[in-house]
């Protein structure tokens, strides 16, 4: 009767005994065994894994109320997570090569951190001038003057804002072109 019952317990509690052990033991230490090899085939395996873990850990971060009503939610993440981790079905390189490469190295999503390197918008005027034609043909004369407005008017915000902290700067021991400096920055020359 007591085997039966440890027996019982182990397979209703599955997903909680073996989640640890399938999602973080063995990736761990998988993870550790291809730092110190120099196959980079190993280390995108668990680069991927890792990533694609991080995912599926903000999906039920972001998702627990929902989930928290799929009975189903533990074995589906269980299978899916050994998909991921078995060398034998090389989850995280499918997902890898099919999915996430395709995302990133084809740029189909837009880097919202790109800044253009030893470039400088305002080096060329006929770039502007075209800009500022296609403005005026798309929106017309009156919306392009409004534009100009609202440009001077936060121009003189932040001219005067620019002046109110070189005032606090002046008092102290550090000009503010010490802090602030982009003289010596290779983006802005």
């Amino acid at each position: 009767m007591g085997s039966a019952s440890f027996f019982k317990v182990v397979a209703k509690n599955f997903d909680v005994l073996a989640g640890p052990v399938i999602t973080l033991v063995y990736p761990l230490y998988a993870s550790v065994k291809a730092i110190e090899t120099k196959s980079p085939v190993d280390d995108q395996q668990w680069l991927t894994y890792w990533v694609l873990y991080s995912l599926i850990t903000l999906f039920e971060l972001t998702f627990a109320k929902m989930i928290e009503w799929l009975p189903f939610w533990p074995y589906v993440k269980l299978i899916f997570t050994c998909w991921l981790v078995l060398p034998y079905f090389s989850g995280a390189a499918y997902v890898y090569e099919h999915y996430v490469r395709t995302l990133f190295v084809n740029q189909q999503l837009v880097n919202v951190w790109y800044v253009p390197q030893n470039k400088n918008i305002s080096r060329n005027p006929d770039d502007m001038l075209s800009a500022a034609e296609r403005y005026i043909e798309e929106n017309g004369p009156e919306a392009f003057e409004k534009l100009i407005s609202k440009a001077e008017r936060a121009s003189k915000s932040r001219i005067s804002s620019t002046t109110h902290d070189e005032s606090r700067y002046a008092t102290g021991s550090k000009s503010w072109s010490d802090d602030y400096s982009v003289h010596n920055d290779p983006r802005w020359s």
